[in-house]
């Protein structure tokens, strides 16, 4: 079946703006685009870390991971490689070896709208990986799929070159066009929490978090 490659790579924002994001929770980060966009239903499957990169995305039929392997051809240092598989538990996509290739490559992680398996092995490397489900069937391989396009991750439209952040509570992505007032706004909301918690300890607090 045929693979169609929209673009063999992404555009990166700079590497400053990326590393501003790392310890960024994806909770404040989800605030400050008006709580709307994010994966619903991904979770970490790796052993911790953040994950902080760009979309190099791809779109597969459900169970079939040929377009994966094609693009693991193409990615590229910081490079998130986010799998539209439709949400199908049925067949894992990626398991320990494509998560070795992946890694050794340069990429920043996997996110997978569908199931991986070798779930131990992941588990135990800090490569970040976030996916809806392990099990221990394994994929087609024989197509089709879309490399660089638009895809939807547990309902939430990435583009590729987004910039992908995760973390225990899950996934956010945005364009990088919004990065630099987004991290703003995250800053000056991380700030306003650490004083609210510092108040509560302190028995100064006036249930000001509760207003909006």
């Amino acid at each position: 079946m045929n693979i169609t490659t929209a673009m063999t790579s992404v555009p990166k924002p700079a590497p400053g703006l990326l590393e501003a994001f790392r310890d960024a929770p994806t909770s404040i980060i989800s605030d400050n685009l008006q709580r709307l966009p994010g994966a619903v239903g991904l979770r970490p499957f790796h052993r911790g870390g953040p994950l902080i990169g760009t979309a190099f995305t791809v779109k597969t039929r459900p169970g079939d991971n040929l377009a994966i392997h094609q693009a693991l051809e193409l990615v590229g240092p910081g490079d998130v490689i986010v799998v539209d598989g439709g949400g199908d538990e049925t067949r894992a996509l990626v398991g320990e070896i494509m998560k070795t290739i992946a890694q050794y490559r340069g990429a920043a992680g996997y996110v997978i709208d569908g199931a991986i398996r070798d779930a131990g092995a992941i588990a135990a490397d800090d490569f970040p990986c976030f996916a809806r489900a392990a099990i221990h069937r394994g994929p087609y391989k024989s197509g089709p799929g879309e490399i660089n396009v638009p895809v939807s991750i547990g309902g939430s439209v990435i583009v590729p070159g987004d910039i992908v952040v995760g973390d225990e509570d899950g996934v956010v992505s945005f364009p990088p066009s919004v990065a630099q007032s987004l991290l703003e706004a995250v800053k000056a909301q991380i700030k306003r929490e650490a004083d609210t918690l510092v108040a509560i300890r302190e028995g100064r607090y006036q249930g000001s978090y509760g207003k909006a």
